[in-house]
């Protein structure tokens, strides 16, 4: 029988860290940087969520990761990247790039306009092995699929023409108009952590706006509705 209390923790918006220089605004959901709260550590496989907010023309510059699933996420205006792998993309909303970085990779991200911002979510997830070849995917979803239904954007197995990442995580997104519900069925021993991208959208009643993220354990029965808009990230756990 469904169980249709939810047992969640909001990590309210206002609550956040935050990072502000000349070229970036960041939000972190999780510890990051100079950001450090023992209570916000990642949550399963998740360990950062980064609200990410680049001038135009500007940018991370060359740097290294290891062992972490780097997932990015495009909200408006398009990120270029380049690596050691010879890689070199843009990323543009409805985009879903995965980096693996395993035994070693670098990496730059900056964005491609020289005249509009880009907003956009960071994403790293620890993986289920380390010391794995890196790995560069992306893929795109048209918004006809990730309209008003919840689409499978990563996984593990890559079902469904999702990215494929190296953990037990499903990730999936929706834009939902005014009016629109999904739902999700949380099974047993999984977890679940919902991300409010943008707009205001509520889970199983309860209001949540733009950079809320939910906590999601023991939980059966999702419902998400809006009487605005909204874009949201829904990640099923391990």
């Amino acid at each position: 029988m469904a169980n249709n209390t939810v047992t969640n923790l909001i990590h309210d918006r206002n609550s956040r860290g935050r990072t502000k220089i000349g070229w970036l605004d960041s939000y972190h959901t999780f510890s990051f940087g100079d950001f450090y709260d023992p209570n916000r550590m990642g949550f399963r496989a998740l360990r950062v969520i980064n609200d990410d907010r680049v001038v135009p023309g500007a940018g991370f510059s060359t740097h290294g990761h290891r062992d972490m699933e780097i997932f990015t996420y495009v909200l408006s205006g398009a990120l270029e990247h380049k690596d050691s792998l010879g890689t070199g993309s843009i990323i543009r909303p409805g985009e879903a790039q995965i980096m693996s970085a395993g035994t070693g990779i670098m990496h730059s991200e900056f964005n491609h306009s020289k005249t509009e911002p880009v907003h956009l979510l960071q994403i790293w997830i620890l993986p289920n092995r380390k010391g794995i070849e890196p790995r560069y995917d992306q893929k795109a979803f048209p918004l006809e699929e990730r309209s008003g239904q919840l689409r499978l954007i990563a996984a593990n197995d890559g079902r469904d023409g999702a990215v494929q990442i190296n953990q037990d995580v499903d990730l999936y997104t929706s834009v939902l108009e005014p009016g629109d519900v999904v739902n999700y069925q949380v099974k047993p021993n999984r977890y679940a952590w919902l991300q409010m991208a943008q707009g205001i959208a509520s889970l199983n009643g309860e209001e949540l706006r733009a950079g809320d993220g939910v906590q999601v354990s023991g939980q059966e029965k999702l419902e998400i509705s809006t009487d605005i808009g909204a874009e949201i990230l829904l990640f099923d756990l391990a």
